[in-house]
């Protein structure tokens, strides 16, 4: 019987040198957790706007916090990464851009474009 090699004791996660695909496909199910995860927050704060005028003085109190505004930052690269990698996905699926150097440069511009979007709204919140 062939002796085989042994497994790896140790595997720097930080030092694979993953394609820009992966990277797009990765971010593209955390946005996604993300926004299902902030679904009840957005739904709880709308519900409480709804409600009567003290209700939409304080949820817009507390959108006006440095800490919601943080995290509607996050938000905003969930939702925008989500859309355009959703849409990069739907394409590659009708056989559009499936070749290696079109999904690269695809997958470059979604993460590109989903971060200026980002960049667009930290601007506008400031």
């Amino acid at each position: 019987m062939p002796q085989q090699d042994p497994a790896p004791r140790f595997l720097n996660l930080l030092q694979i040198r993953m394609p820009a695909g992966a990277v797009a496909s990765i971010a593209h199910r955390i946005s996604g957790i993300l926004i299902f995860l902030s679904l009840p927050v957005v739904i709880y704060l709308l519900d409480l706007s709804l409600k009567e005028p003290a209700g939409f003085a304080l949820a817009g109190k507390w959108l006006d916090s440095v800490w919601a505004r943080t995290v509607s930052v996050l938000l905003v690269w969930s939702l925008a990464h989500h859309i355009l990698a959703g849409l990069r996905f739907l394409l590659i699926d009708l056989d559009i851009g499936v070749d290696r150097d079109t999904a690269r440069r695809s997958a470059w511009i979604t993460s590109i474009l989903a971060l200026l979007i980002t960049l667009g709204w930290v601007g506008w919140i400031l």
